[in-house]
């Protein structure tokens, strides 16, 4: 093989064995579909992430392993429809793109931004195009880890009698614990880790970030546009949603869900789904559920018990979350009201007890609206819930079917720029200041404007990206 060839496609040695990438745009090494857990397949459906195996030679990672099985994404009508390539065999993979240099003997390490993709905990994969991350690793100088964990009844279905327990949480610590072991093979600093992700993908991160026993791999979490205003689910609730399940698949117990073809467990789910569905209630059926694994507590008893102390923490959400959930509900009230209890409230609590902790957490709102007013219903979507992920990632052709985004111009690419480098810069330092950069100051509590229920005003303490005024 000549050094060209190999420069194309690097190789890599981790413990489980050897992975073949390639180089893309900007020099950055994209290693895809790299399994950090066995297949959760026959006996290991419903059971906690199990070693992997290993394999012999050398495996080619030039492509992203299948998403765990799903249905199509609540979120559709804003996102753009997505082609689904889902199998339970193969699915716990993991993504890495390191920059340029990163693989160099006597490189000093980067540091590792393992993020998570949100969809309720029912849908996404980060092996979509949507969050390809050699574009934010380049820009940043990090090395960027995308990851798939099981979802919908696969990964939250409360099933004692299985062992089943927040299987999928489960699923996200195995990823992490693998990053912390095989990522300096990748360039990646296992000392400065980030954890961060969007939507359930936030909540997931914050989870590792709290739990006793993942923790101390945290550094730094990212969390945006995090559902805080959902509670975990409660055992009785939990357990109801699983009698229904049952019923509708009608067997007698869950005892039988390891022997079922996936797609009769996902159609089931999807009825489940519609049965169980409240005006107003944007929680899917099953989530994780308290008192299970890596859901001990709440986020807010953990926050308020000290367990943030130590951890770099940036927080935020986009200027019009709800609008994206009307294809799936109606509210009773204002959007702007729902926005506050169940996305902004829980940034203001975790953000001043990071202040009351001695670490204030940066926060930020992004604005930026889609030219035309792309609407739901006859409401404008404007900075809709997901809006911000073309900007952090940089990948606007693979939103470009999402009405969310729109039409893109070199202003929007700029605030790509801007977002993405904030966040990268504050997943190396625990700043989201530099060169560059607008300054970015943490957030103050009792800063007017910045009450809990109150319009953050512009200025340093709440970070905007996007026009400052609607």
């Amino acid at each position: 093989m000549d050094d060209k060839h190999e420069q194309r496609r690097p190789v890599v040695v981790t413990e489980r064995g050897s992975v073949r990438g390639v180089t893309e745009e900007g020099g950055v090494a994209a290693f895809r579909g790299i399994p950090y857990a066995a297949s959760p397949v026959g006996d290991l459906r419903f059971s906690s992430p199990r070693p992997h195996p290993g394999w012999n030679g050398v495996r080619d990672a030039a492509r992203s392993g299948p998403g765990a099985p799903q249905g199509h994404s609540r979120l559709e009508a804003i996102l753009g429809p997505r082609e689904l390539h889902s199998d339970e065999a193969g699915c716990l993979t993991l993504n890495v793109w390191a920059p340029e240099g990163a693989l160099d003997a006597g490189a000093p390490p980067r540091p590792v931004l393992m993020w998570i993709h949100g969809g309720g905990y029912t849908s996404g994969s980060g092996g979509w195009d949507l969050y390809d991350g050699g574009r934010l690793a380049a820009l940043g100088g990090i090395v960027v880890v995308t990851i798939n964990y099981r979802l919908g009844p696969l990964g939250y279905l409360q099933a004692p009698e299985l062992g089943a327990d927040n299987i999928g949480s489960q699923d996200q610590a195995a990823a992490l614990r693998w990053v912390r072991d095989s990522v300096a093979a990748f360039g990646g600093d296992p000392e400065a880790i980030t954890v961060g992700g969007q939507s359930a993908g936030a909540y997931s991160a914050l989870a590792l970030a709290l739990d006793p026993g993942t923790r101390g791999l945290v550094r730094r979490v990212i969390g945006q546009s995090g559902p805080w205003g959902l509670e975990p689910q409660e055992p009785a609730e939990a357990a109801d949603a699983a009698a229904h399940y049952l019923r509708l698949l009608g067997v007698p117990g869950a005892g039988a869900l390891r022997g079922l073809p996936v797609e009769r467990l996902l159609e089931a789910y999807g009825r489940l789904v519609v049965e169980r569905a409240r005006p107003g209630d944007t929680a899917p059926p099953t989530y994780p559920v308290r008192g299970g694994a890596l859901t001990a507590t709440g986020w807010r008893e953990a926050v308020a018990g000290g367990a943030l102390r130590g951890t770099d923490v940036l927080l935020g959400g986009t200027q019009d979350e709800m609008t994206a959930f009307l294809a799936i509900t109606s509210f009773g009230e204002p959007l702007d009201v729902a926005a506050e209890q169940f996305f902004r409230a829980g940034i203001t609590e975790i953000a001043g007890q990071c202040a009351r902790d001695g670490a204030p957490a940066y926060v930020y709102r992004f604005t930026r609206r889609p030219p035309g007013e792309a609407d739901i219903g006859g409401v404008a979507l404007g900075a809709t819930h997901c809006a911000e992920l073309p900007f952090l990632f940089g990948t606007f052709d693979a939103f470009r079917d999402a009405p969310m985004l729109g039409r893109v111009d070199a202003a929007d690419r700029a605030l790509g720029r801007a977002f993405g480098g904030a966040l990268a810069a504050f997943t190396a330092t625990g700043s989201p200041n530099g060169p560059g950069l607008d300054p970015w100051g943490p957030w103050i509590p009792g800063v007017p404007g910045l009450e809990p229920g109150a319009e953050p005003e512009s200025g340093p303490e709440v970070r905007r990206f996007g026009p400052a005024t609607r």
